[in-house]
This record gives structure tokens, C-alpha cells and sequence, in this order.
């Protein structure tokens, strides 16, 4: 086959891998959390729609949710840890299966995929901690003793943005239509008052503003998905969108292996040489 075609058995196998994940994702979440029964597929919906009904969620509220959810979390630039790690393994022409599989590998990272588990855990033990009638004073006492632990506070910041992440702003949005009574999402809120002035303050984080870890969590949990070992599952059925047309793109562009950058140890001296003056 020339490389001009490589693109096309690449557009059949994304398709197959995208559309088949749902029924594989929600077999493992019947499997392990729920009676062991697989759901069948109602060819009637759509696909987030209709995973969701797999999952056994049928509310048209939780429907709409997991629209929003796979639509956000599909993929938002190249260089984040999943994308970059299926583009890196793609560009070995390795089939998309092998470099999605690889791409999972990395969104199961605490500080990647893993994070919205981690922030709805912190959440969680904030309000086990303090009571769901935490004061605005008494949630910036305990933020500061998270940061002087040596922790961080979980959802805030981003590698590139450097303003409120918009799919954090879709997702309270949603929050206040439709379940703004929940403590939860009013601890969220809270903390989107309180922290961005902490950070700040501190002087150095580059974006003090919520990301998109900050708020799925406490959306899925609300409408009973309340397993958080399952979130980056949940994650990995959308990004294969994102991750799936870019090894289109990289097939059908020609795209050469990837290769890292090599330095040798003069050039790593000078350099730290360079810093230091």
C-alpha cells in the first residue's frame, strides 16, 4: 500500500475503536460496580445518549450531561499526556488500537485523567471535615492549611490556560440549571470565590483559575455515578474522538516518527550556566 493511503485503513479502524467503546466501557462498569447484566445498546439515541443508557442511566438530565461531558473532554490541544502519547505511538505506524491503548496508559496519571477522581475525593473530605455549612472564611483557612502541607488544591491551574477554563464555565453552567441545591456543587462554587485570590496571593502559580477536573466530578456524582475508580474510563470513551482524528490527520499529512530531542551533558551544562547567570 503507498503511504498516500495509509490514512484510510487508520479512518476504519478509528471508526470501529470509537464506536465500539461504549458497549466495552459500560460491560466493565456493569461488571465490577453494578449486577453483572449487560445493558443493550437503543440504536435510537445518540452516542453520548446512548452510552450513558448503557451505563444504566436513563434520566434525560444525566443523558444531557454525558452530551457535554464527551463533547468537553474529547480532546482540547495536542500536547496534553493522552493526545501526545497516541500521536507519539501513531507516528511509529502502530494501528489506533495499540496507540490508544498507550494514550490510556497516560491518562490514568494522577495529574492527567486521574485528576477529576482526585478533586471529587478532596471535595468530599472537605465537606466531611467541615460540615456542608462551611463559612466563606472558614473554607480560605482551610485551603491555606492544604497549601502550607505542601499540598495543592485539586482543579486549579493549567499547563497553557491562563483564564477560567471554558469547559469549567459550560460545566457550572449546567450545574446552576439544573442541581444548584446541591452541597457539592455550592462547595464548588465556594471554592471558585475563595482560591483564585489564594493562589494568586501565593504568587507562584501562573493560573490560579479552575480547570476541567474541578467540576465533573461533583456533576457525575450527583446523578449517581458516584464511582470515581471509573472516571478515567469515563474520560477515555471521549478523548478516543480526539486522539482517533488525529491519527487520521497524521496518516493522511504524512507525518514522520516522532523523536525526542537529544543533548549531550556539555550542552545540558551551558545551559544550566545560562539559567544561573
Amino acid at each position: 500500500m503507498p503511504k498516500t493511503k495509509f490514512w484510510e485503513p487508520t479512518y476504519e479502524d478509528c471508526l470501529n475503536l470509537i464506536s465500539r467503546l461504549p458497549q466495552v466501557a459500560s460491560y466493565v462498569y456493569r461488571r465490577i460496580f453494578k449486577d453483572g447484566k449487560a445493558i443493550a445498546a437503543d440504536n435510537t439515541l445518540d452516542y453520548a445518549a446512548n452510552f450513558s443508557h448503557m451505563l444504566g442511566f436513563d434520566d434525560p438530565k444525566m443523558l444531557e450531561l454525558m452530551r457535554l461531558y464527551i463533547t468537553i473532554h474529547t480532546d482540547h490541544e495536542g500536547g496534553n499526556v493522552s493526545a501526545h502519547t497516541g500521536h507519539l505511538v501513531g507516528s511509529a505506524l502502530s494501528d489506533p488500537y495499540l496507540s490508544f491503548a498507550a494514550a490510556l496508559n497516560g491518562l490514568a496519571g494522577p495529574l492527567h485523567g486521574l485528576a477529576n477522581q482526585e478533586v471529587l475525593l478532596w471535595i468530599k473530605s472537605v465537606m466531611e471535615e467541615t460540615g456542608s455549612n462551611i463559612t466563606t472564611d472558614q473554607l480560605k483557612e482551610y485551603v491555606w492549611k492544604t497549601l502550607k502541607s505542601g499540598k495543592v488544591v485539586p482543579g486549579y491551574g493549567h499547563g497553557v490556560l491562563r483564564n477560567t477554563d471554558p469547559r469549567y464555565s459550560c460545566q457550572r453552567e449546567f450545574a446552576l440549571k439544573y442541581l444548584p441545591e446541591d452541597p457539592l456543587f455550592q462547595l464548588v462554587s465556594k471554592l471558585y470565590e475563595v482560591v483564585p485570590p489564594i493562589l494568586t496571593e501565593l504568587g507562584k502559580v501562573k493560573n490560579p483559575w479552575p480547570n476541567v477536573d474541578a467540576h465533573s466530578g461533583v456533576l457525575l456524582n450527583h446523578f449517581g455515578l458516584t464511582e470515581a475508580r471509573y472516571y478515567t474510563v469515563l474520560f477515555g470513551v471521549s478523548r478516543s474522538i480526539g486522539i482517533g482524528s488525529q491519527l487520521i490527520w497524521d496518516r493522511a499529512l504524512g507525518l514522520p516518527l516522532e523523536r525526542p530531542k537529544s543533548v549531550t551533558m556539555e550542552w545540558l551544562e551551558n545551559h544550566c550556566k545560562k539559567v544561573a547567570a
